[in-house]
């Protein structure tokens, strides 16, 4: 069994790594808001809307596509061995801890939604449109976290990367349920068949990429034609991979994928997905249409205040009723200033609001993502940063 002080170390390397993938994701955040408002905008929208990919299956996808369906898998690959990690050897191990980041994710799912349907009950679209605040987005969360808030304990980065998991999970269960116009039986039989081969060699302890890599690419291609976000693929397969290492192994595969790809979906798939992403034209007219028309100030509101209020209400109440624990370390205020970045929906609100809605209603609720994302990051990062104050000043 590994030892406490070489989980911590690893967990500390994985967040260091995350900090410098934070600053390229916000720089690519950056260079896409500015490219897609530039003279040369349309030269952005011809690259981002390029098909390209084999009709078979339905993989001919644009590039954005590609970014976001594929791309962002291994992200959440890399998600899932972490939180596999945590749930078996370390924070979240023990039931109390483990409950709390899943209680909060569902006050953060539930409350944004009710916040939205209250403000724009009766408007267009709101009966679709009611989903885009469900979602907090795991990377951009981590990024701002990682680059505001060093001195927080370890518990809370993990608090936030269980509640951002199981928060996108629901998302994605939400987006299987109302907006999969195509359910494939068949390509569902054969993710659960890839998955169940992919555990079964993790039980046999079978260690070659040559089976690994078909299988993962097998696996990712049958979950996305079944109509499901092809991402839910690398969270499944990184919760099947074996965290614990055998007597004389000096890494378990857990811990030796993310040494080899974490670095990887830090600095490249989510810069990359973000820059396919974040490319949404803004002006004066877009912008103050989210304030005077009811569905866009209902995601910002559910986003910027609902998620909030949610994840830190649901957090206080499981704690309260005493079948959920604070995790180490961490008070009130960290988790508070943590419910902010709740409210980094981005990536999945993003892909809601396009399969919720068409056309300038759309456009419109995308902006609001766009600024109630950026709302959140701020407002989070300044209370970050303060907690980052207090708790260097106690390491001192």
């Amino acid at each position: 069994m590994q030892k406490p002080r070489a989980i911590a170390g690893e967990f500390a390397r994985y967040l260091r790594t995350e900090t410098t993938g934070g600053l390229i994701l916000l720089v690519a955040t950056a260079v896409a808001l500015l490219w897609a408002n530039s003279p040369w905008g349309d030269a952005y929208r011809g690259l981002r809307d390029f098909t390209i990919g084999p009709h078979f299956l339905h993989l001919d996808l644009s590039v954005g596509d590609w970014a976001k369906d594929g791309l962002l898998a291994l992200f959440f690959f890399v998600a899932g061995l972490e939180l596999k990690r945590e749930l078996v050897i370390g924070e979240l191990s023990r039931f109390k801890q483990a409950v709390l980041p899943v209680v909060a994710a569902l006050g953060g799912m539930v409350v944004p939604v009710l916040l939205a349907l209250g403000v724009a009950w009766g408007s267009a679209g709101i009966d679709r449109g009611w989903a885009i605040p469900v979602a907090t987005d795991i990377a951009f969360a981590l990024g701002v976290l990682a680059l505001t808030g060093s001195n927080l304990p370890g518990s809370a980065r993990v608090f936030l990367l269980s509640l951002a998991v199981v928060d996108d999970l629901g998302a994605i269960l939400v987006i299987a349920v109302l907006f999969t116009s195509h359910f494939n039986l068949v390509a569902a039989a054969v993710a659960l068949a890839a998955c169940a081969l992919y555990a079964l060699l993790q039980r046999r302890r079978v260690r070659t990429p040559w089976l690994y890599v078909p299988l993962a690419v097998i696996t990712w291609v049958a979950v996305h034609t079944t109509g499901i976000h092809a991402t839910i693929a690398g969270v499944v397969l990184g919760l099947l991979t074996r965290v614990r290492p055998d007597p004389g192994e000096d890494e378990a595969p857990a811990l030796r994928l993310e040494h080899r790809l974490q670095p990887w979906s830090a600095a490249v798939a989510v810069p990359v997905f973000a820059l396919f992403a974040a490319g949404i034209e803004v002006d004066a007219n877009s912008l103050s249409e989210v304030f005077t028309t009811a569905l866009p100030l209902a995601v910002l509101l559910g986003l910027v205040v609902g998620k909030a209020v949610g994840i830190l209400g649901a957090s206080a109440l499981a704690v309260s009723l005493g079948f959920a624990e604070r995790p180490r370390g961490t008070g009130w205020r960290d988790i508070g200033a943590l419910s902010l970045l709740g409210g980094v929906g981005f990536t999945v609100s993003l892909l809601i609001a396009e399969l919720a809605l068409t056309g300038a209603a759309s456009e419109r609720a995308k902006t609001a993502v766009l600024l109630a994302s950026a709302i959140a990051s701020l407002a989070g990062a300044a209370v970050l940063l303060r907690r980052n104050k207090v708790h260097g000043a106690r390491e001192d």
